[in-house]
């Protein structure tokens, strides 16, 4: 048969075994025809084979060197001056809008959610009580100038009637003195008559003089417009102006408004809070970094910080402005009491402040809570570890209060119309 055999075909197919070398016979020459042993065809393959062997051996061994390279580079270039952590949150601040006066609310202009600026107004309290002791507090200071008014022109009346009571003691006097001198000529009766009137009169001058001496403390030393019961009377009407500006509520701070809790036509009490607003703009973070990590931290440190509501893709700048006091657990309601027999030692972790860039904050707002992740770069250690007193933020001004100006205007005013 001319078509090979399926044994044929596997020998074909299978891997070529190298025959076991012989040796030349002693008698076979080395050079002549057939008797030598031919060259096997499966040592070129060991050979290749080794050879791959040998060169991935080496680029497994060329791998590894240079990953520990790369690793070593990035330790001692980078990793050993940083510091990082995931346990780290935004935090800010939680302005509280409450009620400063009693009254019922009449309407809400502001929801959970909603952007606001300073001074906006945020709900309102029925005015109508207000509005009625706003008036009062005018009627009382213009009744008061008046009274003020008559006060001064009763110390004129006194220096009247002390001049008069003068004129009659000076008159008594001479009258006495003229019967004195008559000697016999003047009857006993008339001269102890003389003499009464000298004293009376005397007397009436006292009187006049205290009573404008009285008069003249109710005015001495001021006019009209800075006297004391004119300004009292201009504080009340300060303080009626203020509780009707408190029934508009406005907004202290730029920010986004949190936890309302009130309602239309419900009737509030003084303190009773209503809203909180969360201002954005100043939003900082509080890292939690383990206490071996914290050797060399220091205030003024410069810290990335990316935030998992962008993906990692915004990266902010910050500073390290502050190092907790303590770990959190020394804070708690219930600290951890460690004195036991099963004692098993945990890594603390200590909070680190880190105020953010207000630019980077004003174009990729952050929220209270929100999951950071923070590193520090340690390079620089000349830094205090304890933060010195800082200036903490305010209003600078409620803008609640209303224009004060314009009472002042008002009171002024009310002072010329009925200060004659």
């Amino acid at each position: 048969m001319n078509e090979p055999s399926r044994i044929d075909k596997q020998n074909e197919n299978a891997t070529p075994v190298t025959p076991p070398m012989r040796m030349p016979d002693a008698g076979t020459s080395h050079g002549g025809g057939n008797g030598g042993a031919a060259p096997s065809p499966g040592i070129p393959y060991l050979r290749q084979r080794r050879r791959g062997r040998r060169f991935g051996l080496f680029l497994i061994a060329l791998l590894v060197i240079a990953a520990g390279a790369a690793f070593a580079f990035y330790w001692f270039t980078y990793a050993i001056f940083v510091v990082s952590t995931d346990d780290a949150y935004v935090g800010g601040d939680l302005v509280s809008v409450t009620a400063r006066e009693q009254g019922t609310v009449i309407g809400l202009e502001a929801d959970n959610t909603q952007a606001v600026k300073r001074g906006q107004l945020l709900l309102q309290l029925d005015p109508l009580e207000a509005k009625v002791a706003m008036d009062a507090a005018r009627a009382d200071l213009a009744h008061t100038v008046r009274a003020v008014r008559t006060a001064f022109a009763r110390v004129d009346q006194a220096r009247a009637q002390l001049a008069s009571a003068e004129v009659a003691r000076n008159t008594a006097d001479s009258d006495q003195k003229r019967r004195e001198s008559a000697g016999n000529a003047v009857s006993r009766e008339e001269l102890v008559h003389a003499r009464d009137t000298a004293v009376a009169a005397a007397a009436a001058v006292q009187a006049a003089q205290s009573n404008l001496a009285q008069a003249l403390a109710a005015v001495q030393g001021t006019d009209v417009a800075h006297n004391p019961d004119v300004l009292a009377a201009a504080a009340r009407l300060r303080t009626a102006a203020l509780h009707l500006a408190h029934m508009e509520i406005r907004a202290p701070v730029d920010g986004i408004v949190a936890q309302r809790s009130v309602q239309i036509g419900q009737h509030i009490a003084p303190g009773t809070p209503l809203m909180a607003i969360v201002p954005l703009e100043t939003v900082w973070i509080d890292a939690n970094f383990k206490e071996v990590q914290l050797a060399d931290v220091r205030l003024g440190q410069k810290a990335t910080v990316t935030a998992d509501f962008y993906s990692g893709d915004v990266t902010y700048h910050g500073t390290v402005v502050g190092i907790g006091a303590g770990s959190g657990n020394a804070f708690a309601l219930l600290p951890p009491q460690n004195a036991t027999g099963n004692w098993i030692k945990i890594v603390q972790r200590v909070p680190v402040r880190i105020a953010l860039d207000p630019a980077e904050l004003e174009k990729h707002p952050l929220r209270v809570g929100l999951s950071v992740d923070v590193t520090i770069d340690i390079h620089d250690k000349s830094g205090a570890t304890t933060a010195s007193t800082q200036k903490l933020r305010d209003l600078k001004g409620d803008p609640g209060d209303g224009d004060i100006s314009a009472v002042d205007r008002e009171i002024d005013e009310i002072i010329k119309a009925n200060g004659g």
